[in-house]
């Protein structure tokens, strides 16, 4: 068993490493990781910089005048991971807003730790980039077999849910909602779960960035489901903002609310973090866009269907 110290700084990579049996190596998470729930005993190495129960356009005010400034969203506890003293640092370089980046751990760590420690920065685009991620980190651990393993089940359990679709021919056109204001479509993997699920993904491409988007812009795609997924937003979270939404000018003439189709989805726990549960998210969407075909449990605590 390597005996490598770990902090890690990503929720998913956080995931990844307990799901490769390592978590008895961390010694060190972010503020944002919670799962396992068994992680949060560890000490937290990071901080936001902008207070907690800030609404969704308050909050892209606040990301966009740090970044303005050129400053960090995010602060690094260096006196904190000084005395962890790891081996490894687990970060990423995806996304600056989204959680601690390469450039934030880098600049507080260098030349500062009494032993120099590798940095491991991850960049996942795609559900093909978050399987090697796995392969990536497995690896770098010196558990290789660990994570071919892991990659074997998840891959196993995506391969069940394509087979049952080989030969469908309806495809629902999906708008996955990622922020609600300003309002953004998922991009990144997630238009890939969505065509694995059985959707169209719209306004959004497999393995590119989210896009900011006008209301009219989902009004001319006339979506036949809508499922919104605030990144970093539990269910609850996201029901205090859903107003925005359904205040929208046309709101009540799209398809998906004409049919009953607007879902809300647990976008901090599944879509937003991508590791092993990804594969978990592609079942929460086959289950709302198959539901005589799949019911993986998902219900209730992973999505909800919202009635208007």
């Amino acid at each position: 068993m390597p005996t490598d110290k770990i902090v890690s700084l990503l929720p998913s990579a956080t995931e990844i490493i307990c799901a490769l049996g390592l978590e008895a190596n961390l010694v060190g998470r972010s503020h944002e990781c919670d799962y396992p729930a068994s992680v949060k005993q560890l000490p937290v190495c990071t901080e936001a910089n902008f207070p907690d129960n800030l609404s969704s356009a308050q909050i892209d005010v606040k990301v966009k005048e740090i970044l303005a400034d050129a400053l960090s969203v995010y602060t690094v506890k260096r006196n904190q991971i000084k005395q962890l003293a790891p081996d490894v640092v687990i970060t990423q370089d995806q996304c600056e807003v989204c959680a601690v980046s390469l450039a934030d751990v880098e600049l507080a760590l260098d030349d500062y730790l009494d032993k120099k420690a590798r940095i491991i920065s991850l960049q996942p685009n795609s559900l093909e980039d978050v399987f090697s991620d796995i392969t990536h980190i497995a690896q770098a651990l010196d558990v290789p077999e660990a994570g071919a393993d892991l990659l074997e089940r998840l891959i196993e359990r995506v391969d069940i849910i394509k087979h049952k679709l080989k030969f469908s021919e309806s495809r629902p056109t999906v708008a996955c909602i990622e922020w609600l204001d300003p309002m953004m479509i998922s991009g990144n993997w997630v238009p890939g779960l969505v065509s694995i699920a059985g959707g169209t993904p719209i306004l959004a491409q497999d393995g590119k960035h989210s896009p900011y988007v006008q209301w009219s812009d989902i009004q001319a795609q006339n979506p036949e489901v809508i499922v919104v997924m605030p990144c970093g937003f539990s269910i609850e979270r996201t029901l205090k903002e859903i107003d925005i939404l359904m205040q929208l000018p046309g709101f009540a003439d799209i398809q998906a609310i004409k049919n009953n189709q607007l879902y809300i989805v647990d976008g901090n726990q599944y879509f937003n973090r991508p590791g092993p549960r990804i594969v978990d998210s592609i079942e929460i969407l086959a289950e709302i866009l198959r539901p005589k075909q799949f019911a993986f449990g998902y219900e209730g605590e992973g999505w909800i269907k919202f009635g208007v």
